[in-house]
């Protein structure tokens, strides 16, 4: 708080940063996310960020656990949390720390309209989906040349009762389902109404790049039965596409690599 031109009282707001945690593993964080975080005054974070991700705050720091989730724990209808608003008004520096990118399921856009229309400042830091992180972790990519062209991503809390959910599955390409675990029958079904093959490859991967990991492979098929079976536990992704079937893991460290002319294209 500070005095104005000709003794008009200027209150200094604190700006509000969203950050993208990334999908779990520390390591993925930004460079700016770690910057951020590790000299933040308030940290207002999601759920399923990593205590390892926080321990990277100040000790000093005051964190907030202001998530949801859509079980219902600490679920709020506010579009951004009122404490969020209250420390930024405050004038305190807050880093608002959201799993995967801000801006693709986080809730990113409301929450930045929300701090526009209080005045507040802020500025949204990228970090990697967890799209991104499942594909690259479970060794599928989400475009290939030879069978995927395009990648779509979609929540699957739209399957049940969403009118507009077919016209925006393509029939080629990959699709990316968030928030996807408790319905996988019933995307899978909707999937094969809007015209998808049974047999086309699907995976589901919880956890991604965190100790827990798990991935379970399909079909559109059997990919439910296989996932219950599996007794997989959220958070997870549901992929479809022929890219699963293009799945790559790397060979040990330790063994042998081929000889250099082995590797030459033939002329």
């Amino acid at each position: 708080m500070s005095s104005g031109v000709e003794g008009v009282r200027v209150i200094r707001r604190g700006k509000v940063w969203l950050v993208g945690a990334g999908p779990g593993d520390p390591g993925l964080l930004t460079v700016r996310a770690h910057e951020l975080l590790a000299r933040a005054d308030v940290v207002a974070y999601d759920e399923l960020v990593s205590a390892e991700i926080l321990r990277i705050a100040p000790s000093a720091a005051e964190l907030v656990a202001v998530g949801r989730r859509a079980s219902g724990c600490r679920h709020h209808e506010a579009r951004i949390h009122p404490l969020v608003l209250e420390r930024a008004l405050e004038g305190r520096d807050v880093v608002r720390l959201k799993g995967g990118d801000p801006f693709v399921f986080g809730r990113g856009g409301e929450e930045a309209e929300e701090l526009a229309a209080a005045r507040i400042p802020f500025e949204v830091v990228p970090g990697i989906s967890a799209a991104l992180g499942a594909a690259a972790r479970a060794g599928f990519p989400l475009t290939h040349r030879e069978c995927a062209a395009s990648v779509t991503l979609l929540t699957a809390h739209a399957a049940q009762g969403d009118p507009h959910l077919t016209a925006n599955i393509t029939r080629e390409g990959t699709l990316v389902f968030y928030m996807g675990l408790s319905r996988v029958e019933e995307t899978c079904a909707v999937l094969v109404a809007a015209g998808r093959s049974p047999a086309t490859p699907a995976a589901v991967v919880a956890r991604a790049t965190l100790p827990q990991e798990r991935t379970i492979v399909g079909t559109i098929a059997d990919i439910a039965q296989r996932t219950r079976d599996g007794g997989v536990e959220a958070p997870a992704l549901l992929v479809v596409g022929d890219v699963v079937a293009r799945r790559v893991e790397s060979p040990p460290v330790q063994e042998p690599a081929l000889p250099l002319a082995r590797l030459k294209p033939e002329a």
